[in-house]
C-alpha cells in the first residue's frame, strides 16, 4: 500500500489484491456501509475521484480498476471478457469480506456491476446508474464500430490511441483541464498498456455469436429480479452522450419505473465531469446525507 499524489484530486491510498492471478488495484476509503463504484472504458478509478471525496467521510468506498485498466496489471495474454470482469469484481468483494453494498456504475461498469448484483441481489442496498447499459443492444456508433475491425481496430486503439485520447474531448461537453485529461490517459500510455481498452471494444456483444452474448443475456435477466425487489435506484444521465444515448436512458427508466432520475440535457458521456454540481446534491440526498 502506498499513497498516490500523481493525479489531480486523487490523493487516495493505493491498494492491491491478487485476483485471477494478477494484481488488481483498488481504492478503499472511509468506513461504514459499503459503496462500490465500477468504472468503464477507457476510464479508471480516477473517474470517481470526486464521489470518493464526497462519500468517504460517511461510507466505506471501494473503487477497483479492472484488470488491464488504471493502475492494475495489464496482462497481454488475457481474455478481457465480460465474465472475467464480473468474476474479478466478485473476487475482490470476497477478498475484502464485503457482504452487503451499494453500487455506482458507469459505461461498462453497468454490465459488470449488475452482473455481480444479479448473482447476489439480496446483498445490494442501493444503485446509482450513470450513462451505461446492462442489456443487449445492437446500437453502436460507427466511430466505435470501426475500432472493432480486424487489424485496423488494433492500430487505431492501441497504436494511435484513437479511443482513450478522443474520449477526453468527445465524452464531455465542457473542456477538461489539461492535467485532468492527462490523468485519464496516464495509465494508457503505450501499445501494451492499451490492451484492455481494445479488449473492451472487441467485447461488445452485438449478436448471439459473440462469446460474451450469453453473459450479457444473464446480466439482463438479473435486472428483472433487481426491479422486483424495488432496490432504490438513482439514474443520473447526460443527454449529449453519443454512445449511451437517450435510447439507453429510456430503457433504464422502463425497466426501473420507480427509480429517481436526474436528466442533464447538456452533459456528455462523462456525466460526472459535465454535471457534478447537479449530481452531488442528488447523491447526498439519495444516500441520506441531506
Amino acid at each position: 500500500m502506498g499513497v498516490i499524489f500523481l493525479y489531480p484530486d486523487y490523493p487516495f491510498s493505493s491498494h492491491f489484491a491478487k485476483i485471477d492471478g494478477h494484481r488488481l488495484h483498488y481504492l478503499d476509503e472511509g468506513s461504514g456501509p459499503v459503496i462500490v463504484m465500477v468504472h468503464g472504458n477507457p476510464t479508471w478509478s480516477y473517474y470517481y475521484r470526486h464521489l470518493v471525496s464526497l462519500l468517504a467521510p460517511h461510507f466505506r468506498v471501494i473503487v477497483p480498476d479492472h484488470i488491464g485498466c488504471g493502475l492494475s496489471d495489464k496482462p497481454q495474454e488475457y481474455p478481457y471478457r465480460l465474465a472475467d470482469h464480473i468474476r474479478n469484481l466478485q473476487g475482490l468483494l470476497t477478498h475484502l469480506k464485503v457482504t452487503t453494498f451499494s453500487l455506482i456504475v458507469h459505461d461498462w461498469g453497468g454490465a459488470i456491476g449488475m452482473g455481480v448484483a444479479g448473482v447476489s441481489p439480496e446483498a445490494v442496498e442501493r444503485i446509482v446508474v450513470l450513462n451505461t447499459g446492462a442489456f443487449r443492444s445492437q446500437r453502436i456508433p460507427f466511430r466505435i464500430r470501426i475500432c472493432r475491425w480486424p487489424i485496423l481496430g488494433a492500430l487505431i486503439v492501441r497504436g494511435l490511441n484513437g479511443f482513450a485520447w478522443p474520449a477526453t474531448f468527445m465524452a464531455v461537453t465542457r473542456r477538461l483541464a489539461k492535467d485532468v485529461a492527462a490523468a485519464y490517459l496516464a495509465p494508457y500510455d503505450s501499445w501494451a498498456h492499451r490492451v484492455a481498452v481494445h479488449g473492451f471494444v472487441r467485447d461488445i456483444p452485438l449478436d448471439a455469436s459473440h462469446p460474451s452474448y450469453q453473459t450479457l443475456t444473464a446480466v439482463e435477466a438479473g435486472l428483472e429480479d433487481l426491479a422486483r425487489r424495488k432496490i432504490p435506484m438513482l439514474i443520473c444521465w447526460g443527454g449529449k452522450d453519443f454512445c449511451f444515448n437517450d435510447h439507453f436512458y429510456g430503457e433504464w427508466c422502463s425497466r426501473f419505473p420507480e427509480a429517481d432520475t436526474l436528466y442533464l440535457p447538456e452533459a456528455g458521456h462523462y456525466v460526472l465531469e459535465d454535471g457534478l454540481e447537479q449530481i452531488r446534491p442528488r447523491l447526498k440526498h439519495f444516500f441520506g446525507l441531506s
